[in-house]
């Protein structure tokens, strides 16, 4: 089962939540299950630039299933896979993408939040997907 539009209101709505709470408007993107857009919010104020990248952290969760920052190990220098964040039309490896697993541990879709400092994102990020847990 995919992330429904239920749930991608519920974390739409926490992470805005969260966002308000630290004063900083935020993009946020909810991704199904088979890296689709389910929902978007550019928050007033939100950087306009920041909405591909929020897009682009979804996008990168949902396709591999981990936190987006979990990747960088492959692509710094030194990693066993340079290049790698330039394939699937570019993947983000900095904190802001977290997957969203069902109660069995099975992937169902993804939130990627971008627009403040990457701790920022990261905490706002967490609050939706804990929302639906």
């Amino acid at each position: 089962m995919s992330v429904t539009q239920t749930q991608a209101d519920t974390a739409i709505a926490a992470a805005r939540k969260a966002a308000d709470a630290i004063g900083v408007p935020m993009n946020i993107a909810v991704y199904d299950d088979g890296a689709n857009l389910k929902a978007f919010l550019r928050m007033d104020g939100a950087f306009l630039g920041s909405a591909d990248i929020a897009l682009n952290k979804a996008r990168t969760a949902a396709l591999f299933g981990f936190n987006t920052e979990a990747l960088y190990d492959f692509v710094k220098p030194g990693g066993t896979s340079p290049g790698f964040d330039r394939t699937n039309g570019g993947l983000i490896v900095f904190a802001g993408g977290v997957p969203v697993k069902d109660a069995n541990g099975k992937l169902i879709g993804a939130v990627g939040v971008s627009g403040g400092m990457v701790d920022q994102d990261f905490e706002v990020a967490t609050a939706a997907v804990a929302a639906l847990n």
